[in-house]
């Protein structure tokens, strides 16, 4: 009789666990570099005014580039799919809480407050949104109450909370485990799928069928980072990115027409999204570590403070440069870029490296 042989125990998936990720700053800063020149000559609106005409005549040639810039926030989506899968892992839910209020809150109260006063003043021809509708807005739930938004760019931000209280409900709450993040990116992918197929309104707030295909991308490749190249891994990630164009494209394009700013076109589209996902992708795989240049953590501490002022004040900027000095409209973009930085510089130093360590022990008590 022949004895059976045990077959050896599968080992485990070995998790990496490196520093900093240096390559992930720098991409959150093109990303908010995008979306600027997005909002500085990429469309139409309140910055013709600021210009004194529609940026397509100020930019002739590079404002239909400029138009694709929108697609820095889904990049940005991405990346904070995996930076948040990456934070939160092994971290109790009042850390986890109390780290993302505190990440999100100094910076965006002193935006809103600056906004309001420098619309507030005489010469300044934009308005003010109502006292209640700015009171309501340090809440970061404006859109939801249904008031009107000091930043533009806040819309992205309450895709953010909702994408944060999904993942600290299933994931954070009962504790990350890699068959846990999975079933979350599966389950969440489904929902959304099925609330566009069912056309069931009321749900597109939780599940929001747009934006989530680029937060499950970005925890897709924190799973490749944390545990190697797997089929699973990977499934996730190009699931997410095939779904994600989708909707993108969807949300984007248009018939070629006069009476539109610009044409995009569906390949381009495609094109900067699979960019953007490769760029995250050779983070995630290691490619990457090559870039530890020592401005990248300055230039990823910028990105949020930038992200939250460039726009509206950007408009004042450019119509005190270009209207009120005369100076070259390619010179006025990269002055109005660069002090938009500083700003975010001043905000970063005097409001974030104060108040954010305060609020986070605050919270996190």
């Amino acid at each position: 009789m022949t004895a059976t042989v045990p077959a050896p125990p599968v080992a485990p998936p070995v998790e990496r666990r490196g520093g900093r990720l240096y390559a992930l700053d720098g991409l959150r800063l093109i990303a908010a570099l995008m979306v600027a020149l997005y909002h500085y000559g990429g469309r139409n609106g309140e910055i013709a005014t600021a210009w004194g005409a529609s940026p397509r005549h100020t930019f002739p040639r590079l404002s239909t580039a400029f138009a694709y810039g929108c697609l820095g926030v889904q990049i940005f989506f991405v990346i904070s799919g995996f930076v948040i899968c990456m934070s939160g892992w092994g971290r109790p839910l009042r850390s986890f809480s109390a780290s993302r209020a505190a990440r999100l809150y100094p910076a965006y109260w002193v935006a809103v407050l600056l906004v309001t006063l420098v619309f507030a003043l005489p010469w300044v021809t934009y308005r003010s949104v109502p006292l209640s509708d700015t009171l309501v807005n340090l809440t970061m739930l404006q859109q939801p109450v249904g008031a009107r938004r000091v930043l533009g760019v806040c819309w992205t931000l309450w895709a953010e909370v909702r994408f944060y209280a999904l993942f600290a409900l299933f994931v954070v709450l009962p504790g990350a485990t890699r068959a846990r993040v999975v079933l979350f990116c599966a389950v969440w992918t489904l929902a959304a799928v099925v609330t566009t197929a069912g056309h069931v309104e009321s749900l597109r707030v939780v599940t929001m069928p747009e934006h989530a295909p680029f937060f499950i991308g970005g925890i897709g490749l924190y799973l490749v980072h944390r545990y190697g190249h797997s089929a699973l891994s990977w499934g996730i990630v190009a699931t997410s990115f095939l779904v994600g164009q989708h909707y993108a494209v969807a949300g984007l394009w248009h018939p070629p027409g006069t009476h539109f700013f610009s044409y995009r076109s569906p390949s381009v589209i495609i094109a900067v999204l699979a960019l953007g996902y490769a760029a995250v992708a050779l983070v995630a795989t290691g490619r990457a570590r090559w870039a530890r240049w020592r401005w990248l953590p300055l230039a990823g501490a910028l990105t949020y403070p930038f992200y939250l002022v460039h726009e509206h004040l950007g408009w004042v900027v450019v119509g005190a440069l270009h209207r009120g000095l005369g100076l070259p409209s390619y010179a006025v973009l990269g002055l109005t870029t660069g002090l938009m930085l500083g700003l975010a510089w001043v905000l970063h130093v005097a409001v974030e490296r104060r108040l954010t360590p305060v609020l986070r022990r605050a919270l996190d008590r």
